[in-house]
């Protein structure tokens, strides 16, 4: 015959079930990460975060700027917790300078360098990329500050080769970042501008003119890349941010014109 529950144990029981039906019950706190992206990435990264959001329950905080700015802040003790880059060189520093983890390192993206050109910059067809910028009848070309900016390095380097620089020089008034360059153009005061697919492919661009890619072999390929920062509050909930861009993102970083990047893990960069 068993032994009957005493007292306490019966007291005991009741305890532990009230701690467990309490743990069940209790409502799941939302995380918030914050987190520093390059200008190309405004729109895809906005739309990404927001099904993360839905998804996860956790908030995402995005500040954009140029690639190099957003480094030097990060390395300075801003308090980001994740890092996405339009040019995987940033991320690779900040890990190298200790204020990066760089086994969170991935390579997410590739970018498109495009020449945009407003509706009434360049009559006819629009078959060579170098055709607006040879036009006599633009006064100004945007491009984002190449000193910070991955895209604007891009468009000098790109200019540079096909020995268009000099020539158009004087023409180029020049974005603190690509969203600004974008600004220039969308605005009227630059009938040209070297942008990003991502950024010219909007429908705020698309109104105003249209784009053609300049080829590839013109610049270094725009690897982009994310890390998590060593300062991070929640790393563990920036990390599951960077794992759901790479994967479940892909599909929105392809519509705004990203091309998909090889996702074999790269080479960790040892601090």
């Amino acid at each position: 015959m068993k032994p009957a529950i005493g007292d306490k144990q019966r007291a005991v029981f009741c305890v532990l079930g009230a701690i467990l039906i309490a743990l069940l019950c209790a409502p799941v706190v939302a995380q918030e990460i914050t987190v520093a992206a390059a200008s190309d990435l405004q729109f895809a990264l906005r739309e990404i975060a927001q099904n993360y959001e839905h998804k996860t329950g956790n908030h995402v905080r995005l500040t954009f700027g140029s690639s190099g700015a957003l480094a030097a802040q990060i390395q300075n003790g801003a308090p980001f917790d994740a890092f996405f880059s339009a040019d995987v060189k940033y991320p690779e520093m900040l890990v190298k300078n200790g204020a990066a983890d760089g086994k969170t390192l991935v390579r997410y993206a590739r970018g498109i360098l495009v020449v945009w050109v407003s509706a009434g910059g360049v009559q006819g067809p629009l078959q060579l990329w170098i055709e607006p910028l040879r036009s006599e009848s633009v006064e100004k070309i945007a491009i984002a500050n190449p000193t910070h900016a991955p895209y604007g390095r891009a468009a000098v380097e790109a200019l540079r080769k096909a020995d268009l620089y000099e020539r158009v020089a004087g023409k180029l008034v020049t974005g603190e970042n690509v969203s600004q360059a974008a600004q220039f153009a969308e605005s009227g005061n630059a009938q040209v501008a070297l942008l990003p697919l991502s950024l010219a492919s909007v429908a705020a661009l698309k109104e105003k003119g249209r784009y053609i890619r300049v080829p590839e072999n013109l610049y270094a390929p725009i690897v982009q890349a994310a890390v998590v920062t060593k300062q991070a509050r929640n790393a563990t909930a920036a990390q599951g941010f960077l794992r759901f861009v790479v994967h479940e993102g892909i599909v929105t970083l392809r519509k705004y014109g990203f091309e998909a990047q090889e996702l074999n893990p790269p080479p960790v960069v040892q601090p």
